[in-house]
């Protein structure tokens, strides 16, 4: 619809979360990303960007998160796997809602 405008796209995505109807009601956060842009997108209609290219939702998520840019800035040449998997030990080691089934899935 937004010809792969993924700016675009997302905010009219942000916008129809918070004024159709069916959705209203649905509280949650979802990551789009392709190969310019990161977005997390929220149902009370914010988009954000971040400045690191990092994002991480969910329960343990502000735990991974600080995990995963520690070990970014630590190790640069870490490849995002790595620095996902390692994130999320770390994060299950401090929150007990978040688990260490593991499951990374990378798209090329």
């Amino acid at each position: 619809e937004h010809g792969g405008n993924l700016p675009k796209a997302a905010v009219e995505l942000a916008k129809d979360w918070r004024t159709e109807r069916s959705l209203q009601r649905l509280e949650a956060v979802i990551a789009v990303t392709d190969k310019k842009h990161l977005f997390l997108i929220s149902g009370n209609g914010e988009v954000i960007e971040p400045d690191d290219g990092l994002v991480a939702i969910g329960s343990g998520g502000t735990y991974a998160l600080a995990a995963a840019r520690a070990l970014m800035y630590a190790n640069p040449r870490l490849r995002a796997e790595k620095i996902c998997v390692k994130a999320l030990e770390i994060a299950s080691d401090i929150c007990i809602y978040t688990n260490r089934n593991i499951t990374v899935e990378v798209l090329k």
